[in-house]
């Protein structure tokens, strides 16, 4: 591969506080070279591969630290390689994989074929989580410390909330012994146990059995308090709700060390956008009040929350089509997360560098990665994208196998033009 040069871009890179126009040199590894003022069309060698981004921006590719995908057992979802299209489509270039496939991620064979599919099949990043307990039925925790040496970034039951506290307290004793990240799905199975949408007056009119914020609150104080007395790496996958930012200001205030996702679907919809029984709206956690949205927002912009996810769970369109009450549970996002996160910023509710700091640096921070960051030496995988250009979010031009997107028809500001991974380019918007 040849040097390229990528001249004339406007280069925001959160975690080092760039913010110029400028370039960046990638050499003949697909790694960064040079960046900054210094990299001009004036100074290049007469044979170089430029590539002119006419003032666009350039970051760093997204990390995605929530994301399912169907392989093994349920490739009819979502495949490692239709995973990759959608997620370079949205300037994605690493996402974290959840367990919760058929077998479930939790032994060394299962370790070795995923890394092997997420290799052959996709040109993105796969960095692999292995559930917090066998078969993530919540009773007995996994191999951590074999798991890990397999290159396993992180531990998690996905969708499901451990619930045993003696359980948690001994995955959190232990994986402050092994440096293991865990990451935590808050939610009490008994509070919210046949709930479908946010408790409150439309799950009262609609007639659909709720889920209560307390059901995530409770979790949450209740492992926070486990850190008083385990020391780890302890990450709350995503919150919905305003009463659990308030328990989360304030156990960072007193010295606790932790960190905290958001859904996409949490920051940009309510509960009044489920209106009539919109199935590709049924989320776990539940999109809740106007408040509870707000309140969120202002916790990534002030850095409570520190990630922002797409919880992309892919579902066929038959599973979804069904009464409320038995349609399958998520949505893809993988693809619209940047896009629909810009929305944030056009709207001055989150400062451009804070939130593009929630999908790059800070994820790739907490999982301890080289990634989310345009520094020398690392690997180019980079993201180029017009935030003004508008666009109208349509299924049949989505991506992902399964077509199940909470925001079928919505206009959105911003669109993603080029996808690097390596220093080669992975995807290019045709205009």
């Amino acid at each position: 591969m040849k040097e390229k040069y990528l001249t004339n871009a406007r280069i925001i890179d959160p975690k080092n506080q760039i913010d110029e126009i400028g370039g960046l040199i990638i050499d003949t590894k697909g790694l960064i070279k040079a960046i900054g003022k210094k990299v001009a069309n004036g100074n290049l060698p007469a044979d170089a591969e430029r590539i002119d981004l006419k003032k666009q921006i350039l970051i760093p590719g997204i990390v995605d630290m929530r994301v399912f995908v169907g392989e093994p057992g349920y490739e009819y979802k979502e495949s490692f390689r239709t995973l990759s299209d959608a997620a370079l489509s949205g300037g994605v270039t690493s996402v974290v994989s959840m367990p919760n496939t058929s077998p479930v991620i939790d032994s060394v064979s299962m370790v070795d074929f995923l890394k092997r599919r997420g290799r052959d099949k996709s040109k993105i990043n796969i960095f692999p989580s292995a559930s917090l307990t066998k078969n993530t039925d919540g009773k007995q925790m996994t191999e951590f410390g074999l798991l890990k040496r397999k290159g396993i970034i992180a531990f998690t039951d996905g969708v499901k909330t451990v619930q045993d506290p003696q359980v948690m307290s001994r995955i959190m004793n232990f994986a402050g012994q092994s440096e293991s990240l865990i990451i935590q799905h808050a939610e009490d199975n008994i509070l919210s146990d046949g709930g479908l949408i946010n408790d409150g007056e439309i799950s009262t009119r609609l007639g659909l059995k709720g889920i209560p914020s307390l059901a995530e609150k409770i979790i949450v104080e209740r492992d926070l308090s486990f850190l008083e007395e385990y020391f780890c790496r302890y990450h709350i996958s995503q919150i919905s709700s305003a009463k659990t930012v308030s328990v989360i200001k304030k156990a960072k205030e007193e010295g606790k060390i932790f960190t905290v996702g958001v859904s996409i679907n949490n920051l940009s919809l309510n509960e009044n956008d489920i209106g009539d029984f919109k199935t590709f709206l049924k989320l776990s956690p539940p999109l809740r009040t106007e408040n509870d949205r707000q309140s969120l927002v202002e916790a990534v912009n002030s850095g409570v929350i520190d990630v922002i996810v797409s919880d992309h769970k892919p579902q066929d369109e038959e599973s979804k089509r069904l009464t409320f009450s038995q349609a399958a549970t998520g949505a893809i996002g993988v693809e619209t997360l940047l896009p629909l996160a810009l929305e944030l910023f056009h709207n001055k509710s989150i400062k451009l560098n804070k939130l593009l700091a929630s999908v790059t640096s800070n994820p790739a921070k907490i999982l301890g990665i080289d990634k989310g960051t345009l520094e020398v030496g690392n690997d180019a995988d980079l993201c180029v994208i017009d935030i003004n250009k508008p666009w109208i979010v349509k299924q049949s031009e989505l991506k992902s196998k399964s077509k199940n997107t909470p925001i079928e028809n919505r206009k959105l500001q911003g669109q993603v033009l080029k996808t690097f991974i390596k220093g080669e380019i992975a995807y290019e918007r045709i205009l």
